[in-house]
């Protein structure tokens, strides 16, 4: 799908506009929904270097170093409030997490519990409670350069991923249009009934990937 005419840094606005369509297609207003965004533990641990050098591709790359924190609300209440509440309330949850002493202490903890596996709260929040509603996590490849990537057989045009984990929580990835026009190609992998959800109401916002989009001959 093609998030057009995004205008301006709205991840957080993104992100906020997201749940609130996951949780109008929630039916009971009690149910709690949840969503986890990947924030990345490399930029964060880097602001303690001495000397801060221009970022090759591989310095800047995104993953291994990962926390997910997560917001919940219930759905009537996701309903109710405005856009600006919902993303100022992302916005508090990503500040206690984007901090070189979150990832700090979250490796002291790792460590603590080795060699435990580990698994994100988010991805084991559905415990069968009365209350449990959807939970979804969106993480981002915005800056993944998949039009810079070249394995000797040319350039992909676009690139995402399907990881099959077998949990309820859904996954949502927004990445760069290879078209450098702005737009965004966001992955998504949700309920049927939710990705029709989303299609109908934020019809506005989303359009379908098609061949034409991408300009391909």
């Amino acid at each position: 799908m093609v998030l057009a005419d995004e205008g301006g840094p709205s991840f957080e606005a993104f992100s906020a506009f997201l749940w609130k369509l996951v949780a109008a297609r929630e039916a009971e207003r009690d149910k709690i929904c949840r969503m986890g965004i990947v924030v990345d533990g490399r930029m964060r641990l880097r602001e303690a270097d001495a000397v801060i050098k221009k970022a090759t591709l591989m310095d800047a790359y995104f993953g291994n170093v990962l926390s997910i924190p997560f917001c919940k609300e219930r759905a009537g209440n996701l309903k109710e409030k405005p856009l600006s509440r919902v993303a100022e309330a992302v916005h508090d949850c990503l500040a206690n997490a984007a901090t070189k002493e979150h990832f700090l202490d979250l490796i002291d903890w790792v460590e603590a519990h080795r060699p435990e596996p580990a698994l994100a709260k988010i991805y084991a929040s559905s415990s069968g409670k009365e209350d449990d509603g959807p939970a979804f996590v969106v993480s981002s490849g915005r800056q993944f350069p998949v039009s810079k990537v070249d394995f000797g057989w040319g350039r992909p045009t676009f690139g995402s991923y399907h990881f099959p984990w077998g949990g309820e929580a859904g996954y949502v990835m927004p990445m760069l249009s290879p078209l450098q026009n702005g737009d965004w190609i966001v992955y998504m992998h949700l309920l049927k009934e939710q990705l029709k959800f989303i299609e109908t109401k934020a019809a506005h916002v989303f359009k379908p990937l098609t061949f034409d989009y991408l300009n391909l001959n």
